[in-house]
């Protein structure tokens, strides 16, 4: 009796889904990824996709965080050195307010007090990768700009009083800057650079005038004024870098998730991997036998 050749067909049929089989886990344990294509696990891929998304999103805040972080402290660096310098203008002209100096101290007085503004006005003026610092959001444009053909003599402020943000993963819009005008008081009784220019003009004519003391404490409270903004910046910069650290663990712990996800049990292929391979063996001996019994029915 010849057996149906349909059987053996059925039979490698069989054998080459197994090898099939066989060679997918393979892969997966080669890779450690059980999701190689889309017909795996289409709600798992569809997941995964998710995920990734997600994952883009926290690493590219993450990434604006750095950056602007960086150029936040650029900032502070630069009022660090501006506060420095409005100190030693305040020593300089409580010194001339409150003595006798002479007519060429006080003119020498006043080359020094220049020399301050004029370093004030290029930190007011700094930039950071080819941005203005102190513009607001005008940052492509020299925010400060001196005319000492007056006396005193003015600087004027060109760029804008908005303030750049960033949008956090939450949602939250966060303040990165703090405009110059609000900084160095542009326009306000707090106008550091109308303070430094009145007092200059005050020593310049080598007699110090009675309103040497009072122009003194406005010099002093434009500083105490740039000192508060200072703070606002510094504050800004701790909301910045807690949402950067809270969008680091987040990307961490997706990515874990992502892992769990695409990620192949190598116990649970192995052992898959010993059971296909055992079906496999048995096949082969099951067609050995068919074909053998097919071929002494032939002769």
């Amino acid at each position: 009796m010849r057996i149906d050749p349909t059987y053996t067909n059925s039979l490698v049929a069989s054998l080459n889904s197994l090898s099939a089989s066989q060679q997918k886990i393979s892969q997966e344990m080669s890779t450690g990824l059980r999701l190689t294509s889309l017909g795996d696990d289409p709600l798992a891929a569809g997941q995964n996709e998710t995920l990734t998304s997600a994952i883009s999103q926290m690493d590219s805040f993450v990434k604006t965080v750095s950056n602007v972080s960086n150029r936040m402290q650029a900032a502070d660096t630069a009022l660090s050195s501006t506060v420095t310098a409005l100190d030693n203008a305040l020593s300089l002209a409580t010194a001339g307010a409150n003595s006798t100096l002479t007519s060429t101290q006080l003119k020498s007085l006043a080359e020094s007090l220049t020399s301050i503004r004029d370093s004030v006005l290029s930190l007011a003026n700094s930039s950071y990768q080819g941005n203005f610092l102190f513009a607001g959001t005008a940052i492509s444009s020299q925010p400060f700009t001196l005319d000492d053909s007056t006396t005193p003599a003015t600087v004027t402020y060109s760029g804008d009083d908005a303030t750049q943000t960033v949008t956090s993963t939450t949602g939250q819009q966060l303040a990165t800057s703090v405009p110059g005008s609000q900084l160095f008081g542009t326009g306000t009784a707090n106008d550091v650079f109308a303070a430094l220019n009145t007092l200059i003009a005050d020593y310049q004519t080598g007699v110090a005038p009675t309103s040497a003391t009072a122009d003194l404490a406005t010099l002093h409270d434009s500083l105490t004024n740039l000192s508060q903004q200072r703070s606002i910046l510094d504050s800004s910069m701790s909301r910045l870098s807690a949402a950067g650290t809270y969008a680091t663990n987040q990307e961490t712990n997706l990515q874990v998730a992502q892992s769990t996800l695409i990620s192949s049990n190598t116990a649970s292929l192995a052992t898959q991997l010993s059971a296909v391979t055992t079906q496999q063996s048995a096949l082969r001996s099951t067609i050995a036998i068919v074909e053998k019994g097919s071929l002494f029915d032939y002769l």
